[in-house]
């Protein structure tokens, strides 16, 4: 009993491991694009597809994966996942060009879907009590400190080494996961095995996919009216109605075809891949919508302030990552305080003191940002947001799983991680349009004050937008173009501001979101019979820790 006990808390160390290998990888690349840029000499178009590949494919799986995890084992695959990140892994570091680093890259998307959403369900299965919230916890600021230490580690191998090994070290970290896992994490899976639901399964892929390239792609083709015609090989949109709308539409019409498919075999008694029958719990339906919003505005600093500190500032990649290691010891020290409140504070409590600090944070970033601005009081504002990030991710999670069954757990954590990803999606999706809009606005505006043709205007004001400002560079070194990058610098400087303050407007209504939670969600927020009520009417197994009659 004793050795199974320890076993559990190594296992979750190699679960952590598992998720930083994801989290890790979808920041790195933020500090590693242009030297990307400079060895592969990639579009803005091939840049855009590197870094948002993988987010479109990722969000697009979650859902099937969590619910394929649940019938054949969460470990066996969270260790297929494995796998696959690494191997993509491979093909990403040796790309020689930029459409075989986007293929990598899409193919990373495919595993991280399968690692996240099955170690929530590993440990939502495997702790119980206080030792899941404890649990929840180490999970979520995992998440937070990686989405630091991700830019710290791409900057420090980018300049040391090559934005290459950004990629190769996902593959001695798979090869640990895959043995630690092995040897410390018991398979699971749950009771009420039955067929997949293969309609609800493709219905899912292709409501998430086309709502996830609709957000993502609106500021590149146009929200409305086409702006840039999509080109695939010698075809080119005929339309000068943006193809957005449609993509848009697409996924209105999946969805409410997922949803009734859904209705439908739930009433036959057949297995669905959304068990739809959860969303009847008020701590399952509530903490959804409160991730989604919330994934609005979390990390949408983390887009903005690299590109900020490079191409405004002249940071390096390494020392872009060293300052952003202040996000990441906040989210550390929050995860000692999660760890402490498990069991005394209810966690909804948590998660509203962290969204404040987030707040404070985000919003502190964006007074300090202006083209001279120094790096020392960005510090402590960088700090508090991630103190604010450890606090709420973890908390906010064992809200949203607190009373779910362990048998629907696979479904359940592939809901809650679909939510966030979407709703850092639509915030990338967002942010980056406040972010080039404003840049784009306000530079056009000082070039007409300078007195420079519309053609010229338009050809400095594209060039900027287009290198997500690095572009600054080159019209900085020469002597003529000297006061025109000062004011792309000013302009870039106004954009990151403004998408700061966005994110900021977007966790303050993820903060009034929680109100929904109630007081005292969560488990200390509930009393035992109140939990086990809820799981008898979705058809759960009480849990024996907390229904002393079992």
């Amino acid at each position: 009993m004793e050795r199974y006990f320890r076993l559990r808390w190594v296992g979750l160390v190699f679960i952590s491991i598992a998720v930083s290998l994801i989290i890790v990888d979808s920041t790195i690349v933020n500090v590693a694009i242009p030297a990307i840029v400079d060895d592969l000499g990639i579009t803005s178009t091939e840049v855009q597809w590197v870094q948002e590949a993988y987010t479109l494919v990722f969000a697009a799986l979650l859902l099937v994966f969590g619910s394929l995890a649940d019938r054949f084992g969460r470990r066996r695959v969270m260790l297929i996942g494995v796998v696959v990140f690494a191997a993509s892994s491979v093909l990403a570091a040796f790309a020689p060009d930029g459409g075989m680093l986007i293929l990598a890259r899409l193919a990373q998307g495919v595993g991280g879907s399968m690692i996240l959403p099955t170690t929530l369900s590993i440990i939502n299965a495997t702790f119980r009590g206080r030792e899941r919230g404890i649990a929840f916890a180490v999970w979520g600021s995992t998440i937070g400190g990686m989405a630091a230490v991700g830019p710290l580690l791409g900057g420090w191998l980018t300049t040391a080494f090559s934005w290459r090994w950004a990629f190769g070290i996902n593959i001695p970290l798979g090869i640990i996961i895959v043995v630690g896992v092995l040897l410390t994490v018991a398979e699971s899976r749950s009771d009420r095995a039955s067929k997949i639901d293969v309609v609800g399964a493709l219905l899912s892929v292709v409501t998430m996919g086309s709502l996830v390239f609709g957000l993502i792609e609106g500021r590149t083709y146009g929200w409305w009216l086409v702006d840039q015609r999509p080109e695939i090989g010698d075809w080119t949109w005929p339309l000068d109605l943006s193809p957005i709308p449609f993509a848009f539409g697409l996924a209105l019409i999946s969805l409410i075809a997922f949803i009734g498919w859904g209705v439908h075999r739930q009433r036959q008694g057949k297995s669905t891949l959304l068990a739809l029958r959860l969303f009847a719990i008020p701590s399952f339906r509530n903490g959804n919508i409160a991730a989604t919003v919330v994934s609005l505005g979390e990390f949408g600093i983390i887009l903005a302030l690299p590109l900020w500190l490079q191409f405004v500032l002249g940071f390096d990649a390494l020392h872009t990552g060293l300052l952003l290691l202040a996000l990441a010891v906040g989210s550390f020290v929050a995860s000692g305080a999660a760890g402490a409140a498990s069991g005394k504070i209810a966690p909804v409590w948590v998660v509203r003191a962290g969204l404040v600090a987030e707040i404070i944070g985000v919003a502190g970033v964006g007074f300090v940002i202006a083209p001279d601005a120094s790096w020392v009081p960005l510090i402590p504002f960088l700090f508090v947001y991630g103190l604010g990030v450890g606090l709420a991710t973890a908390q906010l999670t064992g809200v949203v799983l607190a009373d779910v069954p362990v048998d629907d757990s696979g479904a359940a954590s592939g809901t809650q991680s679909t939510s966030r990803q979407l709703g850092a999606a639509l915030g990338v999706a967002v942010l980056g349009t406040v972010l080039f809009t404003t840049t784009a606005g306000v530079l056009a505006s000082s070039l007409d004050d300078r007195g420079l043709s519309a053609d010229q205007r338009d050809q400095i004001v594209s060039s900027v937008v287009d290198s997500a400002g690095g572009a600054i560079s080159g019209l900085e070194a020469n002597p003529e173009t000297a006061a025109i990058a000062d004011d792309a610098k000013e302009a870039f400087s106004d954009g990151t501001r403004f998408a700061a303050w966005t994110a900021a407007g977007f966790l303050a209504v993820g903060l009034l979101s929680t109100i929904s939670l109630g007081a005292g969600a969560g488990p200390r927020g509930r009393n035992d019979d109140e939990a086990n009520e809820d799981s008898r009417a979705v058809g759960a197994t009480p849990d024996p820790e907390a229904d002393p009659a079992i």
